[in-house]
């Protein structure tokens, strides 16, 4: 049994280790970037990350193939679903006023594996995504010039015929990307200046398509006679918003941001709440008029909205489209490139990635390292490889983000708030860490007295007194653990049950009765506790509910992904754990913090006639011998 004892006390130290919390600082707002972002710079980037390809050809495929006319209400089902979330990021961006979104807001509330483990994936949703739209980008271009693009690669190049590369390389989706790349490494102002630009194209483009369409609009196409206003019933409603849902992904470059705004605790949460909303305004209303135009079944899905302008017969308007289009990918491009390094950046200063990418260029205050690098992976994934195969890794690693900061939502709330302290001297003594934590343990007490986070409501006391009988945030614990466990149940059941588990109809009732029944009791356990209150902070409305909310919805589009996305998913988790526990946790600075001080030793002096006995070394008290191995010395 002696043997067994340490590799107990080492799986504790190592458990202790994944779930260490980064602490909230209150020198936030104190960073190494350049804080030159307004709340108008913000918000422009939000919708530069919204609304890009996906509006000229995300609505066409959509209407035409799952919800017809009806699309429109599956983008405003999609952006409901989306401002859940947006409501978490808002909360997180406006407390927390730091670079790394999800990552940084996992690690200070649910744990550091965790943390690099989003971190780690959305690395790769940024990377994939900016391939992606280079490429849409690159191919609308070569369209509009007839492929002759495509023709003269493959005849000077030659064409690839191996299933994960692209049929010939696209070097002129690679060339856009190096030279974003470029104009990103130069600072924020010019990317915010370059964004700008697009972004004012691009919206006065989709103004021009909306009132144009509504020029020509034929209500006729939402009649009977063309099938109706929802010819795939409301089944295609819902399958429309499981795609929609993606082209409202791109708000969480607001959050990682908020380290360059200048008054972040304001500019994100009204940043976030008016890019969406723009963002879901022109996709529905693009929608409305698209379908309006021409018959939903007769529409192009790879370019549906120059072919509807181009078969009313107002061809010219094609080329404003497709103007409209090429500047709305450049703003999805920047939002990319200008998101990546940032959360790279924020995981090197915090030790869980490679250090060099923590290096800020001291004249553009800008992680260059971290541009320079991924901008030549995405340029090269963009260079050789077949993405489209790889864009459905895109939602599973942003719906588990979106599912951390909506659990991390509901551990911050119910925990106590980090104190404000202002920081001591660079070598305080014993006295005056003793002091300190004296001060610190006064401060507890009365911040306790007032709010008491995580306990019991006092008017609730006398019907669930039984949940004080646990030790503070246990029930908290307990009761989040559940609400995620039947969130995934329920969903299961919702999607599998009549397919793969072949469940009999009791079966289905009764496990949909039980996990929608210990949803709800997880749901009141929560709600019957204390939660913070603060007047400074954005906070969201009706917590727990709202992100309980977002957690059972994201779950369920996860679950409706296919069997090769979670393979390739499992596959990148177990190359993040090789970096993580081959580097990250041994370099982490929370880690460092724990490494045990150097004993300084003390000195005594005794009359002697040597030097040894003169000058001996004092253990302290805790490494001192034991008082019976002491007296057997003697």
């Amino acid at each position: 049994m002696a043997y067994g004892l340490p590799s107990a006390a080492s799986l504790a130290r190592l458990c202790r280790k994944l779930n260490r919390l980064k602490p909230l600082e209150d020198s936030t707002m104190e960073t190494s970037l350049h804080r030159c972002l307004s709340t108008l710079d913000l918000t422009l980037l939000g919708v530069g990350g919204m609304v890009g390809s996906g509006l000229y050809v995300l609505t066409g495929a959509v209407a035409k193939d799952m919800a017809g006319p009806a699309v429109l209400l599956s983008f405003a089902v999609a952006a409901v679903a989306s401002l859940l979330a947006a409501l978490c990021y808002a909360e997180f961006g406006a407390r927390v006023p730091r670079t790394g979104s999800a990552y940084l807001f996992t690690y200070v509330s649910m744990g550091e594996l965790w943390a690099f483990l989003i971190g780690w994936n959305v690395l790769l949703e940024y990377l994939i995504g900016g391939a992606a739209v280079a490429r849409a980008w690159s191919g609308y271009l070569d369209a509009i010039f007839s492929h002759s693009i495509r023709n003269f690669t493959e005849t000077h190049v030659g064409a690839w015929h191996v299933s994960f590369l692209a049929r010939y390389p696209d070097f002129l989706a690679a060339g856009i990307l190096l030279l974003a790349s470029a104009f990103v490494s130069c600072g924020a102002r010019v990317s915010s200046w370059l964004n700008h630009t697009f972004s004012a194209i691009s919206l006065l483009v989709i103004l021009f398509i909306i009132i144009l369409g509504f020029i020509l609009a034929r209500p006729h196409n939402w009649s009977a006679a063309e099938g109706g206003f929802a010819p795939f019933g409301f089944s295609g409603v819902m399958a429309g918003t499981a795609t929609c849902f993606y082209a409202f992904v791109g708000f969480d470059v607001i959050a990682a941001s908020s380290e360059e705004a200048r008054n972040p605790r304001r500019a994100v949460p009204v940043a976030i709440a008016v890019s969406l909303g723009l963002a879901a305004a022109a996709y529905i209303l693009v929608s409305t008029v698209l379908t309006l135009m021409v018959p939903w079944h007769s529409l192009d899905p790879d370019s549906a909205l120059a072919d509807a302008f181009y078969r009313r017969g107002y061809s010219w308007a094609g080329f404003i489209v497709a103007a409209g289009s090429i500047c709305a990918m450049n703003t999805v491009l920047l939002s990319n490139l200008f998101s990546l390094p940032r959360i790279v950046y924020a995981m090197a200063a915090d030790g869980l990635f490679f250090q060099v990418f923590a290096r800020v260029h001291p004249r553009t205050q800008v992680p260059v390292m971290g541009i320079l690098v991924f901008g030549i992976l995405m340029a090269l994934l963009a260079l050789l490889l077949d993405l489209e195969a790889l864009v459905q890794f895109l939602s599973i690693g942003t719906l588990l983000a979106y599912t951390f900061v909506a659990a991390s939502i509901i551990v911050l709330r119910f925990q106590k708030s980090s104190l404000p302290g202002s920081p001591g001297p660079a070598s305080p003594g014993p006295l005056a860490k003793q002091l300190d934590s004296f001060s610190d343990r006064i401060h507890l007490v009365e911040a306790s007295v007032l709010a008491q986070p995580g306990h019991l409501r006092p008017a609730l006391k006398p019907y669930l007194g039984f949940l004080d009988g646990y030790g503070p945030g246990a029930a908290i614990t307990w009761a989040l653990s559940l609400l995620v466990a039947s969130a995934i149940t329920l969903d299961c059941v919702l999607v599998f049950g009549d397919s793969a588990l072949h469940l009999p109809r009791w079966g289905y009732f009764l496990l949909l009765l039980l996990s929608g029944t210990v949803f709800l009791l997880s749901l009141l356990v929560l709600g019957a506790h204390q939660q913070q209150h603060q007047q400074d902070t954005f906070q969201i409305p009706l917590v727990p509910l709202t992100p309980a909310l977002s957690i059972l919805l994201n779950v369920c589009l996860m679950l409706k992904l296919s069997y090769l996305t979670w393979l390739r998913f499992s596959i990148w988790l177990v190359i993040g754990l090789a970096v993580y526990f081959g580097y990250g946790i041994r370099h982490s600075k929370e880690n460092q913090r724990e490494l045990p001080e150097p004993t300084t030793k003390r000195y005594v002096v005794f009359p002697s006639g040597s030097l040894e006995e003169t000058v001996q070394p004092v253990q302290p008290p805790s490494q001192a011998a034991p008082a019976h191995e002491a007296d057997h010395a003697q």
